[in-house]
């Protein structure tokens, strides 16, 4: 009865966190919520005709530029009903492309589409930017309130960005920051903070030339039903896939080789019913990153992340694995993230929370399931309420429940947190948790309800965290 009232609560799009944590009495009770979420994401589908983009005119040879002609074969294929844009062998130049409905934009193996360096191919739209409604640069791959659309095959994606081209704007290269070419975005980034705080209208946030805010790779905004199987990215200007204020979303089997700075693997902000599968994660930054969008913009929109299911994925280089925040003002809730691996020495956490009080927002239900973890360098789990400047909006984080958490190569802490007193982390479990190679077992300050059930790090047996 239980399992049928999930899935009748999801068919009709009520939250399964509810205005509270859920409390979770069992690992059992909540892989019914995670079988009810599953039969609610489905992948789109679509009419079985082909659209070459070599039949619009598009070049294969790394040189030529085939934005007009891309474009023109997804606005056929939509406009007749829908079906497969075909990128075929060889290396496709190209600005800025616009899913439209109904499109599958279908990558061939040794297919190439390369995205040019010119800022001059990327036309101003509506997006985010760190969690900013702005008017900006479009995304490498765009869609605006569109419905069933994919970007599938073998073939791969390149952003074309280096440390000469896109990165440099940050101040930072693959390597970290550069003494030598200081960000030239400070400025803009500045003026959209403040933009966002006086809430200035969006429609007047306009940046673009000569303010250097880079644009994100994959975007899709206010859309539904997206699939996103097989490719492979690399060389991203900033975040890789971040579906904005989405539903129903699948991430399969993508391969994500990035290193740039702000390189997040997959940012879901906003969106609902999500889920990441059989993923290669080897990030510059969070190898996931679950978002809601920054300060007033996120309070003031108050859409919250919901439903979102990591499986079955590989994350390598990063700043964390399973993030969520920092831009997490709308809040985030039903997180599951189950049957991972993580290793590399350059990741630096497994599962990561981390916002402020600039922020505020409720992030509850997070479930963390059967990880092996090898290597990282702070901390297997980490709470920060204070990740940036503080403000008015002190946040809540609650009901988070890891189990058959295995690690073998251990970092500097098993747990780390720092949160305010007025509002500690409610409810933490941890279950089967074997945590070796730790420098420190755990430093903790402000944790409420606390459950540990055979919890050994080092090989010693905690059942209770003392600060």
């Amino acid at each position: 009865m239980k399992k049928l009232f999930i899935a009748f609560c999801l068919s009709l799009g009520v939250s399964l966190g509810g205005a509270q944590a859920q409390n979770w009495d069992s690992s059992e009770e909540v892989f019914q919520e995670i079988e009810a979420l599953k039969a609610q994401i489905v992948a789109p589908e679509f009419r079985d005709v082909e659209y070459a983009v070599t039949d619009f005119g598009a070049v294969g040879d790394g040189v030529t530029l085939n934005t007009e002609a891309i474009n023109k074969a997804i606005e056929t294929c939509s406009a007749e009903g829908g079906g497969k844009v075909v990128v075929k062998k060889g290396i496709f130049l190209t600005g800025a492309l616009f899913l439209k409905s109904g499109v599958n934009l279908h990558l061939e193996e040794g297919s190439v589409l390369l995205f040019s360096r010119d800022t001059d191919d990327y036309p101003i739209v509506f997006t985010r930017w760190e969690g900013m409604e702005c008017m900006n640069y479009s995304p490498l791959i765009y869609a605006y309130e569109q419905k069933n659309i994919a970007i599938t095959g073998s073939g791969t994606l390149d952003g074309n960005a280096d440390n000469d081209n896109w990165w440099f704007w940050s101040g930072k290269d693959r390597f970290g920051y550069t003494k030598e070419r200081p960000g030239v975005q400070k400025p803009a980034r500045d003026k959209l903070h403040e933009m966002m705080a006086a809430r200035v209208p969006v429609k007047e946030r306009v940046f673009g030339d000569g303010h250097y805010l880079r644009p994100n790779f994959i975007q899709p905004y206010k859309s539904k039903n997206i699939w996103i199987q097989g490719v492979t990215m690399t060389n991203s200007p900033m975040w890789n896939i971040n579906p904005v204020l989405c539903e129903n979303v699948i991430v399969e089997d993508v391969k994500i080789d990035s290193h740039g700075p702000n390189n997040d693997g997959c940012n879901p902000e906003a969106s609902k019913n999500v889920w990441i599968k059989g993923c290669y994660f080897d990030t510059g930054d969070d190898c996931i990153a679950i978002k809601s969008g920054r300060d007033q913009d996120g309070r003031d929109i108050g859409v919250p992340a919901e439903n979102i299911i990591i499986e079955n994925s590989i994350m390598k280089d990063g700043h964390g694995g399973v993030v969520i925040g920092s831009e997490i003002a709308g809040g985030a809730k039903n997180v599951y993230a189950l049957n991972n691996i993580m290793d590399s020495p350059h990741l630096d956490r497994a599962l990561r929370i981390k916002t402020s009080s600039s922020r505020g927002g409720v992030i509850e239900n997070v479930f963390m399931y059967n990880t092996k973890i090898g290597r990282y360098k702070e901390a297997a789990i980490r709470f920060n309420m204070f990740y940036e400047n503080p403000g008015k909006h002190v946040p809540t984080i609650r009901n988070v429940w890891v189990e058959n958490m295995e690690v073998q190569g251990g970092g500097k802490y098993a747990v780390l947190s720092e949160v305010y007193e007025s509002s500690p982390v409610d409810g933490l479990v941890l279950k089967n948790c074997v945590i070796d190679g730790v420098e420190i077992p755990y430093k903790v300050d402000h944790l409420k309800n606390v459950k540990l059930e055979n919890v050994l790090i080092n090989g010693k047996r905690i059942d209770a965290f003392s600060n």
